[in-house]
């Protein structure tokens, strides 16, 4: 089993920027990839960005193209979201989450039914 926890969430500005950290633990060994995803209230939850383990493009929602960006520290185990230019629709309870299984294609990666393990969420609130 992987073990993911999410830090770094706060109340910013607009305009301002966070860095929300994703630690792995377990079996991080079965894990191809990690992903970003957020959920405001009464919303589904929405995909923002994706990076594999083994290197490659990172997958950005339109949204935040631009704004944010995807990384990680392989040895480490943790995956990074630094999120710059912050407006108020960002706020939201974000996510990481681990996928067990390499997608040929970047769409199984926005959606959130593809990841296997979820953390327990972050905190970002972004005021006008």
């Amino acid at each position: 089993q992987v073990q993911l926890v999410e830090s770094g969430g706060g109340l910013v500005q607009a305009g301002g920027s966070l860095r929300l950290s994703c630690a792995a633990s377990g079996r991080t060994s079965s894990s191809y990839a990690m992903g970003w995803f957020r959920q405001a209230p009464g919303k589904e939850r929405e995909f923002v960005a994706a990076i594999r383990w083994g290197g490659g493009t990172p997958v950005y929602a339109d949204s935040v193209k631009g704004r944010f960006t995807i990384s990680r520290d392989n040895a480490k185990n943790t995956v990074y979201l630094q999120m710059n230019g912050l407006k108020p629709d960002d706020t939201a309870v974000y996510y990481c989450a681990a996928d067990t299984e390499l997608y040929s294609s970047n769409y199984y990666y926005t959606i959130p039914g593809s990841y296997d393990y979820w953390g327990q969420g972050t905190q970002v609130t972004v005021s006008s």
